[in-house]
């Protein structure tokens, strides 16, 4: 099997749940050595360990986003294992409920640090090490609540909406070196934090996939694997000429 990703370091913020872990796992599998930062490094070592059975490696580096010092450190500490780093992928993110007309501040401090601040400063330390390798791709895990939102998510649209104007400024103002950035839009999806959203306001992960099947103009949630090949396609040379782009895989679901 071609491996697409071949001897490519992929920085990845948020590797242990969800649509982050299986992007993991593929990267290994498509021959990437993966640098997982998160709170949990009991659960990024299971993934590691199930990454080096594909015949690839991981590191585990402890990152709480909202802090600067550990963005500097996540990116050191990868280029100090693997020697270069020629992708980021922030896919860490929180959702609480967070409407305009109730939100407090340490929610919206909380929202604002993981998925801004966070990958701001992340992406600072990013492009410095892909200018040393020749340039590199960073891929943010985008939502169609950039474009608006719900009600009840407004802190949680507002970061995403900002996200998106990063990587159009990053696209814009980095492309002369090579290095490119990309708005990978997800759907909505029966993620761990979804569905126990969803349990505590007596929802089960049953009808909240029925009530979706209702809404999405395709019939379905998204599930992870969905999501992969699109992201891998995003990490490889094969897009070397796409970036700025909004790569929407929603189930024509838009906000």
């Amino acid at each position: 099997m071609e491996k697409r990703l071949e001897n490519k370091v992929i920085v990845l913020a948020g590797g242990t749940r969800g649509v982050g872990r299986a992007a993991a796992i593929e990267f290994a599998r498509q021959g990437a050595k993966v640098v997982i930062g998160d709170l949990d490094e009991e659960a990024a070592m299971r993934v590691i360990r199930l990454m080096r059975t594909y015949g690839s490696d991981g590191h585990f580096v402890y990152v709480d986003l909202r802090e600067i010092k550990y963005c500097k450190i996540l990116f050191d500490e990868a280029y100090k294992k693997f020697g270069k780093i020629d992708g980021f992928y922030m896919y860490s993110g929180v959702t609480p409920v967070s409407p305009l007309d109730s939100c407090d501040e340490e929610t919206y401090d909380l929202v604002m640090g993981v998925n801004f601040k966070g990958c701001f400063f992340c992406c600072q330390q990013a492009i410095k090490y892909m200018r040393m390798n020749g340039g590199g791709s960073i891929v943010f895990t985008g939502s169609a609540h950039a474009w608006g939102g719900q009600k009840d998510r407004t802190a949680y649209a507002c970061s995403k909406g900002a996200l998106r104007i990063l990587m159009e400024h990053i696209a814009h103002q980095y492309a002369t070196e090579h290095i490119r950035c990309n708005y990978f839009t997800l759907g909505w999806t029966a993620t761990d934090g979804e569905v126990a959203l969803r349990l505590s306001q007596g929802e089960s992960e049953a009808e909240l996939r029925q009530r979706a099947a209702g809404i999405l103009p395709m019939g379905r949630m998204p599930e992870y694997a969905d999501y992969l090949p699109g992201l891998v396609y995003l990490f490889s040379d094969e897009s070397s000429m796409m970036t700025g782009s909004t790569f929407r895989m929603t189930a024509g679901e838009y906000i």
